[in-house]
């Protein structure tokens, strides 16, 4: 009896401390809440609570990173890189001809069936800029700027459907679950704006990737570093306006009802996720007056418009591009572009083939990319910008052939062993090629890369050691890059 009742007065000490820390404290939960959003701008008050305390404050990077923030270019479908940057001459030798037994051997892929036909490269190529790198024309616009970028060419993964082998490129694992790259960033950095979520995700091309939303989710993570998913026609984010009725004074009445409620709980509760959830509620209120302005082109110069191919009104990748370039330069942390639509089978219609298909697809994105490099370029942001460029996995160098029937037009099947991402801005040396493929581009025969390789190097160029940036969760120090992963030490600047 004696040792229950000492157990219940601890209780009650405990919970009379934490409700008096809570509410008579001079920072307040609210400050509590919002240290990772100050804290990453630079201006904390010196009474805001310290990190140490806060289960949402962003962590210290381990050593200075060369970039401030990441554009994430992720063309969702898989264009083929022997169509675009991975030059095979040998492979146009070989057009028309059975594809070798060895090739198919022990091999799984999603359509090929039987035994393929080889088939030669379906564009023409040159080699580009001072760096001579091999960029097809398809690309005539990216050719311009080869020599900002650096191409990692012998990019493997073992994920053969695209949701799997896009979770697995963006967030360490094939399984739902995890935290995406962005996640980890602004988990790690927070943000530069406290008026705007540190990552926010844009789509093109109609439909969102196979992989859907987890590709931009918090996993076990706070939820409050999630991707914020914007449009570039309508409300920039969904139900961002105040409803008919509610002024933005009843607004922040509402909003600051809300916060006691959930400073309630987490007194008794303690789950970081109330903290979230305040932070959420308090971020959405500023964001009602600072999204749409930044999400705002028609502001913008006319050469800007036309240097970008945008269309006003109209969702578009090119729209994106100049949205993403906007958010860096407003403190983002993170911008993640998906663009679905790269599919290449060749089974459908000639849209979907690599020649006409991929030639048009390219059409809509070669000259926004282009001057995203540029455009960031001419305003000093190249340099602390990190921009990739890529998809979940290649295109095989022999021709689909759908239960052993070949493709009505020039289609590819998808390929784990050999594709191509590069990389461009802040940390990576520009007129750069890392790794190489056999003749044929069937699969990497120097420095072969994973995409924990990758992950790992934007987490470097960020300032993280990706080994040692880890969060405790069922038992275990988990990272983004799981158990392998190694920085691509020769791209970097």
């Amino acid at each position: 009896m004696k040792n229950l009742q000492q157990e219940l007065l601890f209780e009650k000490l405990r919970y009379e401390t934490r409700r008096h820390f809570l509410k008579q404290c001079t920072t307040g939960l609210g400050m509590m809440a919002m240290g990772s959003f100050l804290q990453s701008c630079g201006s904390t008050p010196q009474n805001t609570v310290a990190s140490a305390a806060n289960p949402l404050a962003p962590k210290m990077p381990h050593f200075a990173g060369k970039a401030k923030s990441v554009i994430y270019l992720h063309m969702a479908g898989a264009p083929s890189q022997l169509e675009l940057f991975d030059y095979k001459p040998d492979l146009m030798k070989l057009d028309g001809k059975d594809c070798p037994a060895s090739f198919l051997e022990g091999k799984k892929f999603a359509f090929i069936r039987g035994v393929p036909q080889m088939m030669g490269p379906q564009a023409q190529f040159q080699q580009v800029g001072q760096s001579g790198a091999w960029v097809s024309d398809k690309m005539p616009y990216l050719q311009s700027v080869a020599d900002d970028i650096s191409f990692i060419k012998a990019m493997y993964t073992d994920q053969f459907n695209h949701a799997p082998a896009q979770l697995l490129l963006h967030t360490g694992s094939a399984r739902l679950g995890r935290p995406s790259t962005g996640t980890w960033a602004t988990y790690g950095l927070g943000s530069e704006n406290q008026n705007l979520p540190g990552y926010m995700v844009l789509t093109s091309g109609g439909k969102n990737p196979d992989g859907g939303k987890a590709l931009w989710g918090s996993g076990f993570l706070p939820s409050v570093y999630q991707g914020v998913q914007c449009r570039n026609q309508g409300e920039p984010v969904l139900y961002i306006s105040d409803p008919a009725g509610m002024n933005r004074d009843l607004r922040k009445s509402t909003i600051d009802a809300i916060t006691e409620i959930n400073k309630e709980s987490y007194e008794e509760f303690h789950d970081p996720e109330t903290l979230a959830r305040i932070s959420q509620y308090e971020m959405a209120f500023r964001m009602q007056t600072t999204v749409p302005e930044v999400m705002d082109i028609t502001k913008e110069p006319a050469y800007i418009h036309e240097m970008y191919g945008t269309q006003l009104g109209k969702e578009s990748f090119a729209n994106n591009c100049l949205l993403a370039r906007k958010l860096v330069e407003q403190g983002v942390r993170f911008v993640q572009l998906f663009d679905w639509g790269w599919d290449s089978h060749g089974g459908g219609s000639e849209d979907t083939d690599v020649a006409n298909g991929l030639t048009k697809k390219c059409s809509t994105v070669d000259k926004a990319i282009t001057a995203l490099i540029q455009d960031l370029k001419q305003r000093g942001l190249l340099d602390e910008t990190l921009i990739v460029w890529g998809a979940e996995f290649g295109r095989t160098p022999m021709a689909e052939n759908r239960e052993g029937k070949a493709a009505a037009f020039k289609g590819r099947d998808h390929h784990t062993e050999a594709f191509t991402v590069w990389m461009a801005g802040g940390g990576i040396k520009g007129g750069y090629s890392h790794g190489e493929t056999d003749p044929v581009g069937y699969v990497g025969i120097k420095d072969r890369t994973s995409v924990f390789d990758l992950q790992a190097t934007i987490m470097h160029c960020l300032g993280f050691n990706h080994e040692e940036f880890t969060y405790p969760f069922q038992g275990r120090n988990f990272r983004l890059t799981d158990t392998s992963g190694k920085v691509i030490r020769s791209v970097l600047s």
